[in-house]
């Protein structure tokens, strides 16, 4: 048992795969939360919920939240381009069906591989290539995605999503190469997310909802979800092999799918049962790949 305990603590894939769960778990209680709020202030308190919890979580052990000129830069980066990501996340799907927004938010694995090989200037091994191919393919297959000609404009917001999320990646894999624990990286992105979706609820037309307490229990709910992925995710990227990460990502679709199915009753089709295998193949390749 403790050597199981002890695999865990150490695998960057067992981290990535509970930050997966826990992603898929908080968009049911975004979808719960989207009937009374509206999307700044989902993203206001999602990120609000964290900040709260990673606070009380350091400030009665006395860590220190001073960071060197060097980490400060890769924060910053991470935080914005994370926070901007999930603001464009959210209008892609007000705009367009969820099924491709969230499709052409999981473009950000491919935009992650070309701006690894861009700055490495080297190929990945075929194989982590084939993997993550296999598994936006699953994710197209699970979705199956339409859009009209009319909503080019959240379809290309949608597609930056996808592009600023893989910067936030790349920025969360320096961030733990470089030593910088987990909650600290959650903190600074909490912080700047919550004074992003902040002032953005001051520009909105709509008044603002009080919470009741079955609304406090929602965003309770998914704060604790949100980071609890935010934490595993970023330790996932400290223990484990970067493009390995972000092909495992793709298994988010696949517990959405099941629990979507569980909430909701919305039974997968044949089809996507087969699109969820390949997306399970795709990150069982991505694990085996020797190359990252």
């Amino acid at each position: 048992m403790q050597k199981i305990i002890a695999y865990c603590r150490e695998s960057g894939s067992f981290w990535m795969i509970l930050a997966s769960l826990s992603f898929a778990a908080m968009g049911v209680f975004v979808k719960l939360g989207s009937v009374h709020f509206s999307t700044a202030e989902l993203v206001f308190y999602r990120c609000a919920a964290g900040l709260i919890f990673i606070a009380l979580m350091i400030l009665p052990q006395g860590k220190t939240l001073k960071v060197s000129y060097l980490a400060f830069k890769m924060h910053l980066s991470r935080s914005l381009a994370g926070f901007i990501a999930l603001m464009l996340y959210f209008y892609a799907i007000s705009q367009l069906t969820l099924s491709m927004a969230v499709t052409l938010n999981y473009t950000s694995p491919l935009f992650f591989v070309l701006i690894t090989m861009i700055r490495q200037k080297q190929w990945p091994h075929w194989q982590l290539l084939g993997s993550i191919a296999l598994g936006f393919i699953g994710v197209v297959s699970l979705l199956q995605p339409t859009m009209a000609a009319e909503q080019w404009l959240g379809g290309l917001m949608g597609l930056l999503s996808g592009l600023l999320a893989s910067v936030a990646y790349m920025n969360v894999s320096e961030l733990g190469k470089i030593g910088e624990p987990e909650w600290r990286t959650v903190f600074y992105f909490s912080l700047i997310s919550t004074l992003g979706a902040g002032f953005f609820m001051l520009l909105q037309a709509e008044p603002l909802l009080r919470p009741s307490v079955h609304d406090g229990l929602i965003i309770f709910g998914m704060g604790s979800c949100a980071t609890l992925a935010q934490l595993a995710m970023t330790r996932a990227y400290r223990k484990g092999r970067s493009l390995v990460m972000v092909s495992l990502s793709y298994l988010t679709v696949l517990f959405s799918t099941l629990l979507s199915w569980m909430v909701w009753g919305d039974a997968p089709t044949s089809l996507a049962l087969v699109a969820m295998l390949m997306i399970v193949l795709a990150g069982i390749g991505a694990r085996s790949s020797r190359n990252s």
